[in-house]
């Protein structure tokens, strides 16, 4: 899991960063905050720790910015401890916010609890099978830099497929999966 941190104190970034590694996770970050969503956006990270107090633009603006193209979990981590702040932060699409000075440990079990439950939520809607990739909440089908938009039965079969791949599949059983889900529109 990669983790993308946004913190103009080195000192505490490279904390951070030691941290977190020593559990697994890759950790990235910059220091050209003039241009700090377009780097965070293109490392495609798992996650963002995200500093309000930075040059530039504060967090608050970072944060609108990268919920403009991305849902990437972000976990603001900050000393501005205010009830706003912290409602702010969530009213804008952070998932989670912890006021410094925290414990490392706590900072982590947030972590893992926000990537749980958004990877959780991905899963049951992202399914991948070799270079193919299905998005049942957009209803599309991608496969390397190809995109197709699916009709619901095509995408209710490709999800039955996908969801049994290696197995064979009767006409039947994807009749029944289709009719069961109140999505089928053809005839037999």
């Amino acid at each position: 899991m990669k983790i993308f941190i946004i913190e103009d104190d080195p000192t505490i970034r490279n904390e951070l960063t030691e941290f977190l590694s020593k559990y697994g996770y890759e950790c990235n970050s910059s220091v050209d905050f003039k241009n700090i969503v377009e780097h965070t956006l293109n490392s495609a990270p798992d996650m963002v720790l995200l500093d309000l107090n930075l040059p530039y633009q504060d967090g608050f603006q970072i944060c609108r910015e990268i919920r403009m193209s991305s849902s990437i979990p972000i976990i603001m981590v900050t000393s501005r401890n205010t009830p706003v702040d912290e409602l702010l932060s969530l009213n804008i699409g952070a998932d989670d916010f912890i006021a410094k000075p925290y414990d490392l440990q706590i900072l982590l079990a947030h972590i893992q609890s926000v990537l749980k439950r958004t990877n959780e939520s991905s899963q049951s809607v992202l399914l991948t099978y070799k270079d193919l990739t299905l998005d049942a909440l957009k209803s599309k089908a991608i496969c390397s830099d190809r995109e197709v938009e699916l009709t619901k039965n095509e995408l209710g079969i490709l999800r039955l497929l996908m969801l049994n791949k290696g197995n064979i599949i009767s006409r039947e059983e994807l009749m029944n999966e289709l009719w069961q889900n109140g999505d089928c529109f053809c005839q037999y």
